[in-house]
């Protein structure tokens, strides 16, 4: 195992950052901590917990003109877009408006003569282990939860983005957090496994692959830590025949392609009713065309580079193989001379005469690459959506919000969108089925995964 994390650049192949794995003797003073500071933590007012992480946010908020290029540099988002300050703040503050009601004690009073209620109680030390492509919104979304609950954080982040957990460990020392509250530590895969096996995390929060979710959950076994998983994806949209087709369009090519499509709701693959096929296909290859790929500390740029040369290398396999099984690609490789193999830049594609027999319509891309197939009715459609082993998101474009909901109960996902797409809502639990993992964040159910429920049943003197 490397005893240096080495963050090498999409945008020049540089080596932008390098850190050294914390020592066995650096890991067991990060638990010690963590778990010395708990209590007193836990004690403290909701309220005060609360401050603490709007503190902690705004502090970062403060660090935005050096973060959204420092950005850039990691994993390769366009500086024109900004960075994450907004969703970050989105999450946050909802999570502060919920929090009091949420962390509230259920009290019973149909008995006379007793009080009995049931209390969330903080789980201990939660463990995030966050992902690269949305680097501060996917830490955020268990970080900030799981303090206001009254727990402790060690975040772990991905290896792509290592400034990252440096800049959020920094915001929380400006907020004045305890020492011990939150910690940010560099390990390598080994070391994380260890640390998952010694029994002295109560709760992790993985996102990531679905392979490095099996690996945490194997790593994990017989501690009986709690695991939130967020793992693969391939998310599907259907264009029904009443769908507005022009906004449907817009949106479905943002959801595609937007941060090269590194998203883990991004839209995947569509379905799209017979009618309004030519439509669709035309107006998708229309709008990747569009984009402009290149360094993404230029303003100019709308497409940056993969995070890594072999992600790219990926989804360019996916296309080959799908052409050699029949299908078109729409867009054309002239407009994007920056496009060179073995290299993380690589163009939007927009591909026809797909079907589930090809990688592409199957297997999570996690690139910006569509496959587009023309379907009868919604039977047909219904079915192909659910042929996946993922289940995160799915989007129906209608005007029938009735057939939506219909559509949606037998839907295998764990979020259904109706004319929209890629996005995440703090007031609804996000979650999702079969090989995307389990377990629920944000929302007041976000909530429920970090604390454990203790009821007291007690009893008047007679």
């Amino acid at each position: 195992m490397s005893d240096v994390i080495k963050l090498i650049s999409p945008v020049d192949g540089s080596l932008y950052a390098e850190r050294p794995v914390a020592t066995a003797a650096a890991i067991d003073q990060a638990v010690a901590e963590a778990r010395s500071a708990q209590g007193a933590w836990a004690a403290t007012p909701i309220s005060e917990r609360c401050d603490a992480v709007l503190a902690a946010v705004a502090a970062l908020e403060a660090m935005n003109d050096e973060i959204v290029p420092e950005l850039a540099w990691q994993m390769g988002r366009p500086v024109r877009y900004g960075g994450e300050k907004g969703g970050t703040r989105e999450r946050t503050d909802y999570m502060v408006k919920i929090a009091e009601e949420a962390l509230a004690p259920r009290h019973h009073t149909d008995r006379p003569g007793f009080t009995r209620f049931v209390k969330p109680e903080p789980v201990g030390i939660v463990m995030v282990i966050a992902p690269w492509n949305y680097p501060f919104m996917t830490a955020i979304n268990t970080i900030v939860p799981a303090l206001i609950a009254g727990n402790v954080v060690i975040l772990k982040h991905a290896a792509q983005t290592l400034l990252v957990g440096e800049r959020l460990e920094k915001a929380f020392r400006a907020a004045g957090l305890p020492k011990g509250v939150f910690r940010n530590i560099v390990l390598n895969h080994g070391q994380t496994e260890a640390l998952l096996a010694s029994g002295r995390i109560d709760h992790i929060n993985f996102t990531g692959s679905v392979a490095g979710g099996r690996a945490i959950e194997k790593a994990a076994a017989g501690t009986f830590a709690t695991l939130g998983l967020e793992l693969g994806g391939k998310d599907p949209a259907y264009v029904r025949a009443d769908a507005d087709v022009a906004f449907a369009v817009e949106n479905l090519a943002d959801g595609a392609f937007y941060n090269a499509g590194q998203c883990c709701c991004g839209v995947e693959r569509v379905y799209v009713h017979e009618s309004h096929f030519d439509a669709v296909v035309e107006g998708m290859a229309a709008a990747a065309s569009a984009y402009r790929l290149g360094n993404p500390l230029e303003e100019a740029t709308t497409l940056g580079p993969m995070a890594q040369a072999r992600f790219a290398a990926w989804v360019r396999e996916q296309t080959e193989e799908a052409q050699r099984k029949g299908a078109r690609a729409l867009v054309d490789p002239k407009l994007f001379p920056e496009d060179k193999p073995g290299t993380p830049y690589l163009m939007p594609q927009v591909l026809v005469d797909v079907d589930h027999q090809m990688s592409v319509m199957r297997e999570e891309s996690f690139g910006p690459v569509v496959g587009i197939m023309k379907v009868r009715d919604d039977e047909e459609a219904l079915a192909l959506m659910n042929d996946s082993p993922y289940g995160l998101t799915a989007s129906i474009w209608t005007a029938d919000e009735d057939a939506a909901v219909a559509l949606g109960e037998r839907l295998e996902t764990g979020t259904v969108f109706m004319n929209r797409c890629d996005y995440l809502d703090p007031a609804l639990v996000w979650t999702g089925v079969k090989d995307t993992g389990k377990g629920a964040a944000l929302s007041e159910i976000g909530y429920l995964s970090l604390t454990r429920p203790k009821s007291y049943h007690l009893r008047a003197h007679s």
